[in-house]
């Protein structure tokens, strides 16, 4: 899109051009697996995105799941932190880059079947380096939150 300048807003562009399209919803998560290898190991659907919001579920399925049965810890420390991002890029304005430098995640409750989380940030105004953390609550069918991820990004302006 020749009006989008930064990542976020070019990640909004294509998911405003596919979630009107049939199974365009399932094709925008495929290709930001292909982007992001690691988190498509998840297999994430986003469900939501807007500027610095983002709401996206993961099934239950047994490669996510641990021997108690339940969602794996690290899969759900995976899905906090790519709802974290999702929501942080689409919020960053184009001179402004980020990076994630710490991650904290706390269990309330097993995790089983379909699961959403959701992350919203606004993004303070950045002159030089700084730290901004973003939580990503995550919540079962019956919309228990399952575990609090809290997501520590480096924001800087970006150089030339």
């Amino acid at each position: 899109m020749s009006g989008a300048t930064g990542p976020g807003e070019r990640l909004l562009a294509n998911w405003q051009k596919a979630r009107r399209l049939p199974f365009g919803g399932a094709l925008f998560t495929w290709a930001l697996g292909l982007m992001v290898p690691y988190t498509a190991t998840i297999a994430p659907r986003v469900l939501e995105l807007e500027p610095g919001f983002a709401r996206i579920a993961m099934s239950d399925r047994r490669s996510v799941r641990n021997h108690l049965d339940s969602v794996h810890a690290i899969a759900l420390a995976n899905l906090g932190e790519f709802t974290s991002g999702a929501a942080m890029i689409t919020a960053l304005p184009p001179e402004v880059r980020s990076i994630v430098t710490g991650l904290s995640i706390e269990y309330l409750k097993k995790a089983r079947g379909r699961l959403v989380a959701e992350a919203r940030v606004t993004v303070p105004t950045v002159t030089g380096d700084m730290e901004h953390v973003v939580c990503a609550e995550i919540r079962d069918r019956t919309q228990d939150v399952v575990a609090r991820v809290e997501v520590r990004w480096r924001l800087s302006p970006r150089e030339g």
